[in-house]
């Protein structure tokens, strides 16, 4: 393996050497280099959460020769990993999880403050699971179905997307993109902020989703406003949803316009996410076509049921014609123009 201008070439070639001696494979991908998850010999499923630890304050020329050693040393490890720079340097800090919570607490309880060297006391602590980023300056044109599609392709692991005006900047709107796990975001921040996602002419800006911006967030949200946006316009749901539409209707015409244009039926996925004190329900839903990896989803609030139709077939019945709309543009767009 070969690193830039030869610096700290006595350090690496030891981890080399011990890399050959020992039979462990170190695998680096997106300024992240790992051991196991799982490592050798481990036939049991993942560990549970909440069994990595937080290792900072590392010097920037001691690699996993030394750090895998020492953190097996009170308890079974079931992945490492350490940041680096591109000149092959860690850059400071590293994460180790564990079989299990004992092994983790017992890591914390050796090494916190460690003198790794003579005036090199390291930190160690438990990790902070963080699963939400936040991107910022989106602009208005760009609709949450692009939004999702351009994720899809630059990042893995994304769970969810909701768009929100700014609390702060109006008309500006930003992003709060969830992952499956602390990594996936991780990287997802890394991919994100050497550019590899353009929305419009300008750049956007990802960072972690903190406390106080969630706060906010969730305040502007007491009010039951749909996050289904299409181009710059926010659908509101200001009343009982009470269309003339049955969703049986509904789903009819689904069916047809599926049959026609020679798609697989549909499969919808809706969950309750929040309730506020007059009774209106959140829901989450998504559409997703088999064979097609680009889901619909968005947010919706529905009113206490009055109408004899439960909340879940009111947002199934909003889950369609969201799906419906975006289908009849994308048919539109592909007609040839006169």
């Amino acid at each position: 393996q070969a690193w830039a201008n030869g610096i700290n070439e006595a350090g690496k070639l030891a981890l080399l050497a011990w890399e050959k001696e020992t039979g462990i494979e170190l695998v680096q991908i997106n300024g992240q280099r790992h051991y196991g998850g799982p490592p050798p010999g481990w036939l049991c499923g993942p560990p549970p959460a909440g069994t990595e630890v937080y290792i900072a304050r590392l010097p920037q020329d001691i690699y996993e020769n030394t750090l895998i050693p020492l953190f097996q040393s009170v308890g079974t490890l079931y992945e490492f990993r350490l940041m680096m720079t591109f000149s092959g340097l860690n850059r400071g800090f590293a994460y180790a999880r564990y079989a299990s919570l004992q092994d983790a607490q017992r890591a914390i309880n050796t090494f916190h403050r460690f003198p790794l060297r003579r005036g090199c006391a390291i930190v160690v602590c438990w990790s902070t699971q963080k699963h939400e980023l936040v991107l910022r300056d989106v602009p208005a044109s760009v609709s949450q179905q692009e939004l999702e599609a351009g994720l899809q392709m630059v990042t893995e692991g994304l769970r969810s997307v909701t768009l929100h005006a700014s609390p702060c900047h109006r008309p500006a709107r930003l992003a709060v993109l969830k992952y499956r796990s602390h990594r996936a975001a991780a990287l997802a921040k890394k991919a994100l902020t050497e550019g590899n996602l353009r929305l419009g002419k300008e750049g956007i800006r990802v960072d972690w989703l903190g406390p106080q911006l969630k706060k906010k967030l969730q305040h502007c949200e007491e009010e039951p406003w749909s996050s289904w946006v299409q181009g710059d316009e926010s659908l509101a749901v200001p009343e009982p949803v009470a269309m003339p539409l049955s969703l049986q209707n509904v789903l009819e015409c689904l069916n047809m316009v599926c049959w026609k244009h020679h798609l697989r039926t549909p499969l919808f996925f809706t969950k309750c996410v929040q309730v506020n004190p007059n009774g209106w329900q959140k829901f989450w839903y998504q559409v997703e076509i088999p064979g097609c990896h680009v889901p619909i989803s968005g947010f919706t609030w529905v009113s206490p049921d009055r109408q004899g139709q439960s909340e879940q077939e009111k947002a199934k019945l909003v889950a369609v014609l969201h799906f419906l709309q975006v289908l009849g543009e994308s048919l539109h767009s592909q007609l040839p123009a006169f």
